[in-house]
């Protein structure tokens, strides 16, 4: 228990122990050199000291209870390291973690770092509790080890830790947990990193974050850096990130809305050799059509009519994102012709499943039955089964022997279909009926909507007549056509609404009286339609078509309001002559009925979208695809030219213009001054509330800011981002200082400098400061 040699010089060991042995002096003060739990006993005497401290007799009697006080001394201050390493395990094993983490305070402070097995203990042990105190210290332990003493430290606690960090919404110490153990090359095995990923992509602050990472550890392998077929790299390429990972991440940010760290995703893919799956062509194409970029869709198409095994839901969210990218550039024709294909296949396949129920009717009626698959019975074997993620899994025993990871693989496996179920109930411009696709009433809403605002009344209307011939209705009142003038007439698009009437007459389609009975009814309330009543009258009369009672009664006020008796006479006496009664105009009330039942939901729709006042500015997304082609080509002189037309058209960047500007700056890189200047545009766009901020684009300008030195700007946009309560990746800056400005300003400040000089200088410690570095 006594460790003499601790506490003794090397010159003096000897006599040390002989002193100890024989008794101890009588101390003659708080400084005597002679005192046995003195840091340097004996060190400061002369040869004549020496002498007499050997030739002293010993005196049990009188130094007894002096010799108890110092063995005492010494059992306290040199007490074995390894009593206090069987100390943290045995409080760990009975769940007294507070005991756990005092005593191995003493011993880091007594002996330094507990060794490698009492290390993991800790870590596995207080990550299992998944209380975020207990979390927060492990992964102290985690960080203080790994910069003093990484070599203390195992691969799988490391990625036990992350894995609780993760599922216990940490994800910025699971994220720091894994890049320790890259930077420290204890790689771990992708099937372990990615379930990590999958359950940071779970909140939105982890989908940013599982972004980052998997970018930073693929660029370990972009441009065939890493040789396969040495022996060596082995666990490196383990590392490796697969198609499945990718996916889980894009999922994530498509759901979360970063689309343009994806789009960097995406990039990165053919640069490491990672080819994409079939699933993940669905997920590329919904990326495009979020940054807009239609060429890109089109390219898609081809592979995804092609690709085998793409189920029924993936064939309607890649039709759902072609659909939306036609309307945001204005492509009316091209997403026509889409609906008009999607009726007239619909039409086909109804007509061949009517024939195919009536042959199993047939054969069930004959007693014939047909070989199938019970519906709800399931392999126990098949990998859709649901995997749990409860209790048996935080179990470190149980993680440790799964050596290959497989269980963590079903597990993200299972987190990401939780994903992408979440991602389908975006759709919504295209739905599905026993595998046929069909256009929702959303997507005719804005279909139209888009055809009203371009103020292309003809081309709506040859687009109803050719949907009326497809669409096959229960009745004329509610057909497609019906619809879309009801809403044209319930938001006031009278003259609209009129000329569709119009050109469904010469077309020979069949309104119903309905329309007619409303769109009169409107020009009665507004009260200045003289003549449109009159033609509309004229109009009804040639089509034959009966008005109600209710009609005649809203003519007859309206013209006796204007003091026209005469006119107002002859409408009740048209009235009369027709036995036309009160119960009339039921047949309308039976539409509005129908409306307020979501049984014309077209018609709900379409006002909803016309009152909502939003507008699409179509021009935009081409100048922004202008501006990214020459920046992703790195044709900086030509993007900003385009940019500068832009303005001068009269159209306004918005938040990704400058994402594209700010990422190509970034990667032909030394281009810092040129961010600073757009960041002052939009600055000035920002106040004006012209433009909106996004995480991904403040992200992108704080990096170039600190990459580049500009703290001053970067301080700035930190402030911007905290105020918008955005999240910031604090290890990646100030990995990003300590890589490029570790020596910067480290001395004093000189006696002689400028304001400028001043200014600058105090914002880089202010930001060396909020990493924490001071």
């Amino acid at each position: 228990m006594l460790r003499v040699g601790r506490i003794c010089t090397r010159s003096n060991s000897g006599r040390a122990v002989f002193a100890f042995l024989t008794g101890p002096r009588p101390f003659a003060g708080r400084d005597s050199t002679y005192r046995l739990d003195s840091k340097f006993l004996g060190t400061k005497c002369t040869g004549d000291e020496h002498i007499g401290f050997l030739n002293q007799k010993p005196r049990i009697g009188s130094c007894g209870a002096c010799f108890s006080t110092a063995t005492e001394t010494v059992l306290v201050q040199a007490r074995d390291s390894s009593q206090l390493a069987l100390e943290i395990e045995n409080a760990i094993d009975q769940k007294r973690f507070d005991d756990a983490w005092s005593t191995y305070e003493k011993h880091v402070h007594m002996d330094g770092f507990p060794r490698k097995s009492v290390l993991s203990k800790l870590i596995t042990g207080f990550a299992v509790t998944c209380d975020a105190h207990r979390l927060n210290q492990s992964y102290n332990v985690v960080d203080h080890v790994s910069r003093d003493k990484f070599e203390l430290l195992e691969r799988e606690p490391l990625i036990y830790l992350s894995l609780i960090l993760a599922r216990c919404a940490l994800p910025d110490l699971a994220v720091n947990v894994v890049r320790k153990l890259v930077k420290m090359e204890i790689y771990p095995p992708v099937a372990a990193w990615s379930a990590i990923v999958a359950h940071m992509c779970q909140m939105a602050t982890g989908s940013f974050l599982a972004a980052d990472m998997v970018m930073e550890i693929g660029y370990l392998f972009q441009n065939n850096r890493v040789d396969p077929r040495k022996k060596s790299n082995r666990p490196l390429l383990s590392m490796k990130p697969n198609s499945f990972t990718f996916s889980i991440v894009l999922t994530a940010s498509l759901l979360f809305g970063t689309t343009k760290k994806a789009e960097q995703l995406l990039e990165l893919m053919p640069r490491i050799g990672v080819k994409p799956e079939a699933s993940l062509l669905i997920v590329m194409a919904r990326i495009y059509e979020k940054n807009g970029h239609k060429d890109e869709i089109q390219k898609l198409k081809r592979h995804v009519d092609e690709a085998c095994g793409l189920s029924e839901s993936e064939f309607r969210q890649f039709y759902d994102c072609l659909l939306s990218c036609h309307l945001k550039f204005g492509d009316l024709d091209s997403a026509v012709d889409m609906v008009l294909d999607m009726l007239k296949k619909g039409k086909n396949a109804k007509r061949s499943l009517e024939a195919a129920k009536a042959v199993l009717e047939a054969v069930e009626n004959n007693k014939i039955y047909l070989p199938y698959d019970k519906a709800g019975t399931e392999n126990p074997g098949s990998p859709n089964k649901s995997v749990s993620t409860d209790s048996q899994m935080l179990n470190y025993v149980s993680f440790f022997k799964d050596k290959n990871f497989a269980k963590l693989e079903l597990e993200a496996r299972e987190l990401h279909k939780l994903l992408s179920d979440k991602l389908q109930e975006q759709v919504g411009l295209v739905k599905s009926e026993h595998g046929i696709l069909h256009p929702t009433e959303t997507m005719y809403a804005k279909l139209v909507k888009a055809f009203l605002e371009a103020d292309k009344i003809s081309a709506l209307a040859s687009f109803l007549v050719k949907a009326s011939k497809e669409d096959c209705p229960v009745s004329v009142e509610s057909s497609f056509v019906v619809q879309v003038i009801s809403a044209c007439i319930s938001v006031g698009l009278l003259e609209q609404a009129h000329d569709l009437l119009d050109e469904m007459r010469f077309s020979g389609i069949r309104v119903g009286s309905s329309i007619y009975s409303s769109l009169l009814k409107a020009y009665c309330k507004e009260g200045h339609h003289e003549d449109d009543i009159t033609a509309l009258l004229k109009d009804a009369d040639q089509a034959g078509i009966q008005l109600d009672s209710s009609c005649y009664e809203h003519l007859i006020q309206s013209r006796a309001h204007r003091n026209n008796t005469t006119g107002a006479l002859h409408l009740f006496k048209e009235m009369k002559n027709s036995n036309i009664q009160r119960s009339g105009h039921k047949e309308f009330e039976m539409l509005v009925q129908s409306c307020d039942n979501s049984e014309a939901a077209l018609t709900t729709k379409l006002v909803e979208e016309v009152r909502s006042g939003h507008t699409v500015n179509h021009a935009i997304h081409d100048w922004n695809n202008v501006i990214h082609f020459f920046c992703k080509k790195r044709l900086m002189h030509d993007a900003h030219k385009a940019l500068s037309k832009m303005r001068v058209l009269g159209h306004m960047p918005n938040a990704q213009t400058f994402h594209s500007l700010v990422t190509a700056y970034a990667a032909v890189g030394g281009k810092y001054v040129e961010v600073t200047d757009l960041w002052g545009e939009m600055k000035v766009l920002a106040n004006s509330n012209s433009m909106k901020f996004d995480q991904e684009l403040l992200d992108s300008l704080l990096y170039c800011f600190v990459r580049g030195g500009f703290f001053l700007r970067a301080m700035e946009v930190i402030e911007l981002m905290e105020k918008y309560k955005m999240f910031i990746d604090k290890y990646k800056y100030k990995s990003l200082w300590l890589k490029y400005h570790r020596t910067l300003y480290k001395g004093k400040a000189p006696k002689v400098q400028t304001e400028a000089q001043l200014i600058r200088r105090e914002a880089a410690l202010h930001f060396k400061r909020w990493i924490g570095l001071t």
